[in-house]
């Protein structure tokens, strides 16, 4: 079997916060930003990784869904309850201070970690759990 991972997605509850810290302090480009009725898909990703897609979505993107459906996923992610992403890098160090100089959430400053690399880890806007693992070697 051959696959690969195309797309995962990050709840957000302001796509203009979401963008300002994904594209400009992380440096992800924006791949695409379409607004359709009360829906906003944004597509953003590391430029060398062409192929993944991070999709920044409301906490509850099914039109379907009740009022309290989207409430309580809406206090989910307020709680940052809901799961982020795991970025790799070659300085987490570095990008840790690039993160932190521009106000981002700290939630743990760089470790090495006894399972073999050495990590960091932010909120972002949404309240979503970002780490950024760097090997050791």
């Amino acid at each position: 079997m051959d696959i690969t991972l195309s797309q995962c997605f990050i709840a957000v509850d302001d796509h203009d916060k979401a963008l300002a810290f994904y594209r400009d302090v992380l440096g992800l480009e924006v791949r695409a930003d379409v607004g359709a009725k009360d829906m906003r898909w944004v597509t953003v990703g590391v430029p060398s990784q062409p192929d993944v897609n991070i999709v920044l979505e409301p906490p509850l993107a099914n039109p379907h869904a009740s009022a309290a459906d989207r409430q309580a996923m809406a206090e989910l992610l307020a709680k940052g309850l809901l799961r982020g992403v795991i970025f790799a890098t070659e300085d987490c160090d570095g990008v840790f201070e690039r993160i932190r100089a521009a106000g981002g959430e700290v939630l743990q400053e760089p470790i090495d970690q006894p399972y073999g690399v050495r990590d960091c880890a932010f909120r972002d806007p949404a309240g979503n759990m970002l780490r950024f693992t760097q090997p050791r070697g």
